[in-house]
């Protein structure tokens, strides 16, 4: 029987529906986002599809209240066999203007806030053979092109955590496999359908991206797979 999966940085895209497609693989599922009332809205949009879930206002840029976000959960919910990591935050747009308040957001939403909710949920995972799955973006890949995007968009502090949270997967795929531990992403090299950066013409869809992390999950292979 399945355990519980924690999906951090929840909204209507590719978070939701990996919020459905492991819901109806049986899992528990752990909403978690800022806004009470979308939480509230959500849960019970999950519910009506015979999903067990519930949800959890928490700020993910708080390594301190991810920690005590997580054992909400596990009390809520019983052990966490999936921690999946969506959450971003679309600050320092512009790195020549940008505070180095609004570059500190945007590491601790990709980079640090993921890293206390990995050492925070790590017992569960190692009992349970667990995995960490991260929402990754084609904005943390090199090249000019790449680049030219993230300064027209508006995005260069997201690319910039993007990359950073690329290679921490890596970093945390290689350290821990040998406790049994799965730690993949999912790099998302085209445009979901409606979302904020969908110009009306783009065709990748939500749900195809969740099928990729469940494929993801059950083959605990490589650490990255792309999907455009």
């Amino acid at each position: 029987m399945p355990g519980t999966i924690v999906v951090c940085g929840y909204g209507p895209g590719i978070s939701d529906a990996v919020a459905r497609r492991f819901g109806r693989e049986g899992f528990a599922v752990a909403i978690v986002a800022r806004t009470e009332e979308k939480l509230s809205k959500a849960r019970a949009a999950l519910e009506e599809q015979k999903i067990h879930a519930r949800a959890f206002q928490c700020d993910v840029s708080d390594p301190d209240a991810v920690r005590s976000m997580l054992t909400k959960v596990r009390a809520a919910l019983g052990p966490i066999e999936v921690l999946h990591w969506n959450a971003l935050a679309g600050r320092a747009g512009d790195l020549v203007t940008a505070s180095t308040a609004e570059v500190r957001t945007v590491f601790d939403v990709s980079v640090h806030g993921l890293v206390a909710a990995v050492q925070e949920a790590l017992p569960d995972l190692e009992q349970s053979r667990g995995a960490v799955l991260v929402t990754g973006g084609g904005l943390s890949r090199n090249g000019a092109g790449v680049d030219s995007l993230a300064v027209k968009w508006n995005v260069m502090g997201l690319a910039l955590a993007k990359a950073a949270q690329h290679k921490l997967v890596g970093l945390l795929h290689e350290k821990l496999e040998p406790k049994g531990v799965y730690v993949g992403e999912v790099t998302v090299l085209g445009i979901v359908k409606g979302s904020a950066f969908d110009p009306g013409t783009a065709t990748l869809t939500a749900d195809s991206v969740a099928e990729a992390f469940l494929t993801l999950y059950q083959g605990r292979m490589e650490a990255y797979v792309d999907v455009a």
